[in-house]
Protein backbone atom coordinates (compact mmCIF):
# COMPACT_ATOMS: atom_id res chain seq x y z
CA UNK A 1 0.00 0.00 0.00
CA UNK A 2 1.56 3.18 -1.05
CA UNK A 3 1.10 6.29 1.27
CA UNK A 4 -1.06 8.66 1.20
CA UNK A 5 1.98 11.61 0.71
CA UNK A 6 3.96 9.64 -1.63
CA UNK A 7 0.91 9.34 -3.44
CA UNK A 8 0.81 12.81 -3.65
CA UNK A 9 4.57 13.71 -4.09
CA UNK A 10 4.03 11.32 -7.30
CA UNK A 11 1.08 13.52 -8.46
CA UNK A 12 2.95 16.47 -7.40
CA UNK A 13 5.91 15.38 -9.83
CA UNK A 14 3.80 14.00 -12.94
CA UNK A 15 1.66 17.57 -12.89
CA UNK A 16 4.99 19.91 -12.62
CA UNK A 17 6.79 17.63 -15.22
CA UNK A 18 3.64 17.60 -17.31
CA UNK A 19 4.01 21.70 -17.22
CA UNK A 20 7.48 21.99 -17.62
CA UNK A 21 8.30 19.81 -20.65
CA UNK A 22 5.40 21.84 -22.27
CA UNK A 23 7.35 24.81 -22.02
CA UNK A 24 10.62 23.49 -22.43
CA UNK A 25 10.91 19.90 -23.57
CA UNK A 26 14.59 19.96 -22.33
CA UNK A 27 13.45 20.59 -18.85
CA UNK A 28 16.24 19.30 -16.12
CA UNK A 29 15.05 16.31 -13.85
CA UNK A 30 16.53 19.32 -10.66
CA UNK A 31 13.81 21.99 -12.84
CA UNK A 32 11.06 19.31 -12.38
CA UNK A 33 11.67 18.65 -8.95
CA UNK A 34 11.80 22.36 -7.71
CA UNK A 35 8.55 23.03 -9.71
CA UNK A 36 6.96 19.75 -7.74
CA UNK A 37 8.04 21.31 -4.19
CA UNK A 38 10.27 17.99 -3.82
CA UNK A 39 13.47 16.55 -3.32
CA UNK A 40 15.93 15.09 -5.91
CA UNK A 41 15.40 12.19 -4.04
CA UNK A 42 12.28 11.98 -3.93
CA UNK A 43 11.84 12.55 -7.41
CA UNK A 44 14.75 9.85 -8.61
CA UNK A 45 12.61 7.53 -6.21
CA UNK A 46 9.51 8.12 -7.90
CA UNK A 47 11.30 8.39 -11.56
CA UNK A 48 14.82 6.81 -11.67
CA UNK A 49 15.55 8.61 -15.26
CA UNK A 50 14.14 10.77 -16.96
CA UNK A 51 12.96 8.92 -19.90
CA UNK A 52 11.11 6.81 -17.03
CA UNK A 53 9.40 10.34 -15.40
CA UNK A 54 8.43 11.35 -19.42
CA UNK A 55 6.72 7.96 -19.94
CA UNK A 56 4.93 8.37 -16.64
CA UNK A 57 4.09 11.50 -18.01
CA UNK A 58 2.44 9.87 -20.98
CA UNK A 59 0.97 7.14 -19.34
CA UNK A 60 -1.18 9.45 -16.63
CA UNK A 61 -2.13 11.54 -20.30
CA UNK A 62 -2.81 8.74 -21.81
CA UNK A 63 -5.45 7.12 -18.74
CA UNK A 64 -7.11 10.42 -18.56
CA UNK A 65 -8.21 10.40 -21.89
CA UNK A 66 -9.24 7.25 -22.24
CA UNK A 67 -10.74 7.92 -18.89
CA UNK A 68 -13.34 10.75 -20.75
CA UNK A 69 -15.19 8.78 -23.12
CA UNK A 70 -17.83 7.69 -19.98
CA UNK A 71 -18.66 11.30 -19.35
CA UNK A 72 -18.27 12.71 -23.00
CA UNK A 73 -20.90 9.85 -23.99
CA UNK A 74 -23.68 10.83 -21.01
CA UNK A 75 -23.31 14.45 -22.30
CA UNK A 76 -23.29 14.64 -26.17
CA UNK A 77 -24.04 12.57 -29.10
CA UNK A 78 -21.48 10.05 -30.08
CA UNK A 79 -20.43 12.00 -33.17
CA UNK A 80 -19.48 15.08 -31.24
CA UNK A 81 -18.50 12.77 -28.23
CA UNK A 82 -15.86 11.50 -30.84
CA UNK A 83 -14.63 14.94 -32.06
CA UNK A 84 -14.57 16.36 -28.78
CA UNK A 85 -12.57 13.33 -27.45
CA UNK A 86 -10.36 13.41 -30.67
CA UNK A 87 -9.31 17.12 -30.54
CA UNK A 88 -8.06 15.81 -26.59
CA UNK A 89 -6.53 12.95 -28.40
CA UNK A 90 -4.27 15.29 -30.70
CA UNK A 91 -3.26 18.07 -28.22
CA UNK A 92 -1.60 15.40 -26.47
CA UNK A 93 -0.28 13.44 -29.39
CA UNK A 94 1.16 16.77 -30.56
CA UNK A 95 2.50 17.52 -26.85
CA UNK A 96 4.33 13.90 -26.96
CA UNK A 97 5.70 14.96 -30.48
CA UNK A 98 7.50 17.89 -28.79
CA UNK A 99 9.07 15.53 -25.94
CA UNK A 100 10.10 12.74 -28.21
CA UNK A 101 13.66 14.78 -29.13
CA UNK A 102 14.21 13.34 -25.50
CA UNK A 103 13.33 9.93 -25.98
CA UNK A 104 15.25 6.72 -27.84
CA UNK A 105 13.95 4.54 -29.99
CA UNK A 106 12.72 1.73 -27.01
CA UNK A 107 10.81 4.27 -24.92
CA UNK A 108 8.88 5.51 -28.19
CA UNK A 109 8.07 1.61 -28.52
CA UNK A 110 6.97 1.56 -25.54
CA UNK A 111 4.85 4.51 -25.13
CA UNK A 112 3.01 3.10 -28.57
CA UNK A 113 2.44 -0.47 -26.98
CA UNK A 114 1.47 0.79 -23.44
CA UNK A 115 -1.30 3.42 -25.36
CA UNK A 116 -2.47 1.45 -28.22
CA UNK A 117 -4.67 -1.03 -26.82
CA UNK A 118 -6.30 1.43 -24.20
CA UNK A 119 -6.78 3.88 -27.15
CA UNK A 120 -7.68 1.53 -29.32
CA UNK A 121 -10.35 0.75 -26.32
CA UNK A 122 -11.69 4.25 -26.39
CA UNK A 123 -12.11 4.55 -30.31
CA UNK A 124 -14.25 1.53 -29.97
CA UNK A 125 -16.45 2.41 -27.13
CA UNK A 126 -17.38 5.92 -29.21
CA UNK A 127 -17.69 4.38 -32.40
CA UNK A 128 -19.76 1.64 -31.01
CA UNK A 129 -21.91 4.05 -29.24
CA UNK A 130 -22.64 6.27 -33.20
CA UNK A 131 -23.36 2.18 -34.29
CA UNK A 132 -25.85 1.86 -31.77
CA UNK A 133 -27.67 4.88 -32.41
CA UNK A 134 -27.47 4.88 -35.94
CA UNK A 135 -25.29 7.52 -36.36
CA UNK A 136 -22.12 5.92 -37.03
CA UNK A 137 -21.03 3.90 -40.02
CA UNK A 138 -21.40 0.18 -39.13
CA UNK A 139 -18.24 -0.74 -40.87
CA UNK A 140 -16.36 1.85 -39.02
CA UNK A 141 -13.21 0.51 -37.83
CA UNK A 142 -10.76 1.76 -34.76
CA UNK A 143 -7.82 1.22 -35.95
CA UNK A 144 -8.23 2.59 -39.21
CA UNK A 145 -9.66 5.73 -37.02
CA UNK A 146 -6.38 5.95 -34.88
CA UNK A 147 -4.40 5.78 -38.52
CA UNK A 148 -6.16 8.85 -39.70
CA UNK A 149 -5.70 10.54 -36.86
CA UNK A 150 -2.35 10.46 -36.73
CA UNK A 151 -2.18 13.25 -39.76
CA UNK A 152 -3.48 15.23 -36.86
CA UNK A 153 -1.27 16.42 -35.24
CA UNK A 154 0.87 17.07 -37.98
CA UNK A 155 -1.77 19.13 -39.27
CA UNK A 156 -2.42 20.77 -35.24
CA UNK A 157 1.50 22.08 -35.16
CA UNK A 158 1.72 23.75 -38.59
CA UNK A 159 1.66 27.18 -39.07
CA UNK A 160 -1.85 27.01 -40.03
CA UNK A 161 -4.00 24.46 -38.32
CA UNK A 162 -6.03 22.24 -41.15
CA UNK A 163 -6.78 20.05 -37.98
CA UNK A 164 -10.54 20.39 -36.87
CA UNK A 165 -11.36 20.99 -40.80
CA UNK A 166 -9.47 17.68 -41.91
CA UNK A 167 -11.63 16.24 -38.58
CA UNK A 168 -14.75 17.59 -39.36
CA UNK A 169 -14.11 15.54 -43.38
CA UNK A 170 -13.02 12.37 -40.80
CA UNK A 171 -15.98 12.19 -39.40
CA UNK A 172 -18.43 13.20 -42.01
CA UNK A 173 -16.88 10.20 -43.90
CA UNK A 174 -17.95 7.87 -40.53
CA UNK A 175 -21.34 9.37 -41.14
CA UNK A 176 -24.38 7.27 -41.98
CA UNK A 177 -26.38 9.07 -44.78
CA UNK A 178 -30.27 8.28 -44.59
Amino acid sequence: MVRSDARENRARILAAAREAFAEDGGASMNQVAQRAGVGAGTLYRNFPTREALVLAVYQDEVTRIVGTVPDLLDRVPPVEALRLWTTDLVEAMRRKHGLGDALGPGAHQAITEQSYGPVVAAITELLDAGKKDGSIRPDADPGDFLQLTGALWRAASSPVDRAPHMLALILDGLRTHR
